[in-house]
């Protein structure tokens, strides 16, 4: 249990250092620390530090800093936010979890929030003759520091708002976040555990105690748990589904008492939406609603439906290239692995739908899943079959000089697979 805690507290805090208002306060906290620890330190040192000051030269500088750093700390809230409701509008919602984990824009504001709490703080201790002569100078001499990195990071941050929040940005997010959803997928499709085939008749299903989707399972504690109470466990609801009514968590082979199936319960962590994490189709369900929405009457935008469509195809090209890790970790624990026909319904279904009218998208559409099949060909028939689908969507709707230059260029895509 004592592993199960630990790794428990480490999904914890990698995701609360993703939060903006804890890299905030962090900063807010060294702030408040570094203005008070000049005047505790200054009478400490073993050896004088004194520069001749002006008349009130640190009292306004750091006067200057407070008033700036509020006007930035604003503004880069604003920016942020912008780019977020743009992301939302434009790309996806499903993007905006990435943008607002973005470090350069956390850190950014961070660091004029710690340099604001800083220079208030200086200003209240310097009004109340908290400091000596020596602790005055340490305070000016930090006051340079935190100008310095107050210059850089603001330079930092005007050269990153150039692309933070477009639509390329966005959907190099996504692909990354996809990507290794994918290929932590591709590399063991069961999570270590065994490959679920059948449920036993006689399993007992344990259900969740309220509605959600399953965003990350810890098959180590259910493998421990089974060993030590002589259980199988079989996951019905892997992460990316929605445990429900309809979809227990789990079915359990031996004796299973109420704190047995807490402790089932336990090692499946339940939200509202959907994450990255250990979903390995949600990424890809992300890129494909941004092509969607670029292929709506209202956007018109196949230029980035195509983008989208070679960004699928690095996602999948790289996780085929991966061979699945063969050995059981967790003997105790069967999981139902992704079909991979799903992956590929995920990816290409909403944009053969929705742009069969465009035989520049289709086109690209095709060459994709050729180049697919060709670079795993024991799945090529999946990608085949795709392909056809595809196809028979567009001839519904093109007219026949677009119909003929689909038909030609599948047969060249597809020539050498």
């Amino acid at each position: 249990m004592a592993r199960t805690n630990r790794g428990a507290l480490a999904s914890f805090f990698l995701r609360l250092g993703r939060q903006v208002w804890v890299r905030a306060a962090l900063f807010t906290i060294i702030g408040v620390a570094i203005a008070l620890l000049a005047g505790f330190v200054g009478p400490l040192l073993p050896f004088s530090v004194a520069i001749d000051l002006g008349q009130n030269a640190v009292d306004s500088l750091l006067q200057i800093i407070a008033t700036a750093m509020l006007t930035v700390s604003t503004f880069s809230v604003t920016a942020m936010v912008t780019a977020f409701s743009s992301a939302t509008t434009t790309a996806t919602p499903r993007s905006t979890p990435l943008l607002i984990a973005d470090t350069t824009s956390q850190n950014a504001v961070s660091t004029f929030v710690g340099a604001f709490t800083y220079s208030l703080v200086g200003i209240v201790a310097l009004s109340t003759g908290y400091y000596t002569e020596q602790g005055r100078t340490i305070l000016f001499i930090g006051t340079l520091v935190v100008i310095a990195i107050v210059v850089f990071t603001l330079l930092r941050w005007i050269a990153h708002l150039s692309t933070f929040g477009r639509m390329a940005d966005v959907i190099d997010r996504v692909e990354k976040a996809a990507t290794t959803a994918v290929e932590q997928y591709a590399t063991s499709p069961t999570l270590g555990a065994r490959a679920l085939a059948v449920v036993p008749p006689r399993a007992r299903a344990v259900h969740a105690d309220e509605v959600g989707y399953v965003t990350h399972l810890d098959v180590a504690a259910l493998d421990r748990l089974a060993d030590a109470h002589d259980l199988h466990v079989y996951v019905a609801a892997a992460p990316g589904r929605i445990a429900d009514a309809r979809t227990p968590l789990a079915h359990v082979v031996g004796r299973l008492d109420d704190d047995t199936a807490g402790a089932v319960r336990a090692a499946f962590r339940l939200e509202h939406h959907r994450t990255y994490e250990q979903d390995p189709r949600f990424g890809v369900i992300a890129l494909a609603e941004i092509g969607s929405r670029a292929l709506s009457p209202a956007t018109n935008d196949p230029g980035t439906a195509i983008e989208v469509i070679a960004a699928l195809q690095r996602v999948l090209t790289r996780a085929l290239a991966i061979e699945p890790d063969p050995e059981v970790r967790f003997p105790r624990v069967s999981v139902a692995p992704t079909p991979l026909r799903d992956l590929i319904a995920d990816a290409f279904r909403p944009l053969a739908r929705d742009g069969a009218a465009d035989v520049e998208v289709q086109v690209r559409l095709q060459k994709c899943l050729a180049s697919l099949a060709a670079s795993a060909p024991h799945r090529a028939e999946e990608f085949r079959d795709a392909g056809r689908a595809a196809l028979a969507r567009s001839r519904r709707v093109l007219d026949r000089a677009d119909a003929r230059t689909l038909k030609a260029a599948m047969r060249e895509a597809w020539a050498a697979v």
